[in-house]
């Protein structure tokens, strides 16, 4: 695989924002002062989802596949420039959802097509775990912030399961609602969130028990779930909506709703029909502003967090999904 990384790596201390564009196998890097397209890299076919490094170094990109299912992760060098790296899963197909672990040395991922959640260690490429869900397809995953659990949503059983990485096992699993997808865990909060696309809601779970706290409406097929970096405010990506919802994640009610199709605009054919289709979305850490993906107009919308207010528009490139902010 061969690197399209088209700039220089970036100055100690610039950010810049990473976009996987699904239908095109690259991973865009925008920055994140004026949106403009600073390099590229390519990936493995499909790339569905991005986390990058606790320190900035690196990314991992999940390539999914096609009518083939991937079987691959990219291990993207953001520092220095170099080539992407790939880590063959063997037979574990169908890798999604990602994590680092706290130790920023190993990750956890879903694997649809081999039912496991696997801890994998990127110098080597080693699977040091290879943790059997049971039925059903692990699709995203939230881990703790200590590293000690992970939490992964299936969208066909419509549940939330807790895994013990140390002992390597699932040791709870419970309904969440129909098409249980978008999974994060509140900061500074022992609650799990689950973004449940077929029930229009979003339900809040104790993270030690899974226990549901609240079900709290989200209208238009909520496809990701995600937080501020503080934890007040839980952001929902409602996909046939064409809108993002905000939560005041504290009293676990609705604070804003942002509409992110345009007027006018001749949106693609989607997952979803002809729709804008706005899937990944990421709070900027340090600016007041979120990014969501429009995945069925090539862009992404940045939005001013003060006013809730749709402030931009960045071009991507083909079928943009998953978004990660290198630091």
């Amino acid at each position: 695989m061969t690197s399209l990384v088209l700039s220089a790596a970036l100055p100690a201390g610039a950010a810049e924002l990473l976009v996987g564009n699904k239908s095109a196998d690259t991973v865009w890097r925008l920055s994140l002062e004026d949106g403009r397209k600073l390099g590229e890299f390519a990936s493995g076919q499909a790339p569905h989802e991005i986390v990058v490094s606790p320190d900035g170094s690196t990314a991992l990109v999940a390539n999914y596949g096609g009518p083939t299912p991937g079987n691959t992760l990219s291990v993207l060098d953001l520092r220095g420039g170099a080539a992407p790296r790939v880590l063959d899963l063997g037979r574990h197909g169908r890798p999604h959802g990602l994590r680092f672990l706290p130790n920023g040395r190993e990750a956890v991922v879903t694997t649809e097509a081999s039912a496991q959640l696997l801890r994998v260690d990127l110098a080597s490429g080693k699977r040091l775990a290879e943790i059997p869900l049971g039925e059903g397809r692990g699709h995203m995953v939230a881990v703790s912030a200590d590293g000690k659990f992970a939490y992964v949503s299936k969208i066909d059983r419509g549940t939330v399961s807790r895994v013990d990485l140390g002992s390597g096992a699932k040791v709870a699993e419970v309904a969440a609602g129909a098409g249980a997808e978008g999974i994060a865990l509140r900061p500074g909060a022992d609650e799990v969130w689950v973004s449940n696309r077929a029930a229009d809601t979003v339900t809040v779970h104790d993270a030690r028990t899974l226990e549901v706290l609240a079900t709290l409406p989200s209208a238009g097929f909520p496809i990701r779930v995600v937080f501020t970096a503080d934890g007040r405010q839980a952001l929902v990506s409602n996909a046939r909506a064409g809108t993002l919802a905000v939560f005041d994640a504290a009293k676990r009610k609705p604070l804003a709703t942002v509409a992110l199709a345009r007027k006018g605009v001749e949106y693609r054919d989607t997952l979803l029909g002809r729709a804008a289709l706005p899937i990944g979305v990421i709070a900027d850490p340090k600016r007041p502003r979120v990014y969501v993906a429009i995945s069925g107009g090539d862009e992404v919308v940045v939005i001013d967090r003060k006013r809730w207010k749709v402030i931009a528009h960045w071009a991507t490139g083909r079928e943009p999904d998953a978004l990660a902010i290198a630091p």
